[in-house]
């Protein structure tokens, strides 16, 4: 009997609740009240998010987030800071139950097994891409998906982007550089190092057309059925909470 699994798509929300939806879905799973998921996602406004141990100060320019109106907010998960364009970037989380057979207590191998649905996902759409350790997806030797990981509740959270379009320039406005020298010298390398869907295959890829090439993929690669399902009302009201008290506080964005 083929293992289903909740399939989430919850589109366009702030960082805020993005983020506190997450917590949200991984709490619910360490009581048992929903089945594995999968989740899609989008940012609106557009964000940065930061891994759980960086500095907010010292990652984000405060003060440009501000004024072009992007949000910024701290994650549960390690790893650096990531911006989030709105039209640029579909972002997942997988969350599942840590003594599942697809879970490893090597976190390196676990980083690569949840990584081969998205190697898998982007080969439908004619993207070569690779598994590269850590915990990047590279095609042509350009980072094309970053990564991150936490456990606790005894369940495995890992969530990433996949870019669909990247702009190095607006992602270095609103991370902090030491001087505008070193800003054009870091376009330059992200412009090298890293690239997207659509500069890959030169052609627009819908965002559509990517969810369901990754669908394909995780469940090809795990021999999962993902079924459509709806945020229940526990999440709902956690998030909720989250947001409130956790994710959209000073105290937790600028803790470290």
């Amino acid at each position: 009997m083929v293992e289903e699994w909740r399939l989430l798509d919850t589109g366009l929300h702030d960082a805020f609740y993005n983020m506190a939806l997450d917590e949200a879905i991984v709490i619910a799973r360490s009581k048992k009240l929903v089945p594995n998921t999968l989740r899609f996602f989008r940012w609106e406004p557009s964000a940065v998010s930061i891994g759980y141990f960086q500095s907010m100060e010292e990652e984000v320019d405060i003060e440009t987030c501000k004024r072009i109106g992007v949000d910024y907010v701290r994650r549960r998960t390690g790893g650096g800071a990531v911006y989030h364009e709105r039209d640029g970037e579909l972002t997942y989380s997988v969350i599942i139950n840590e003594d599942h057979p697809l879970i490893s207590r090597d976190f390196q191998k676990t980083y690569e097994k949840l990584c081969s649905w998205l190697v898998r996902g982007l080969s439908f759409l004619g993207v070569p891409a690779e598994f590269k350790p850590i915990n990047d997806i590279i095609v042509a030797g350009k980072k094309i998906s970053g990564n991150a990981q936490t456990r606790g509740m005894n369940v495995v959270h890992q969530h990433g982007t996949i870019l669909r379009e990247v702009n190095p320039a607006v992602m270095f406005s609103v991370l902090k550089v030491p001087s505008e020298k070193i800003r054009g010298k870091m376009i330059k390398a992200a412009e090298e190092r890293v690239t997207s869907i659509n500069k890959f295959l030169q052609r627009d890829v819908s965002f559509e057309e990517l969810k369901k090439a990754l669908i394909k993929g995780f469940e090809e690669s795990f021999d999962i059925k993902l079924v459509l399902g709806e945020i229940t009302d526990f999440e709902k009201d956690m998030a909720v909470k989250l947001k409130e008290e956790k994710y959209s506080t000073r105290e937790w964005n600028f803790k470290r």
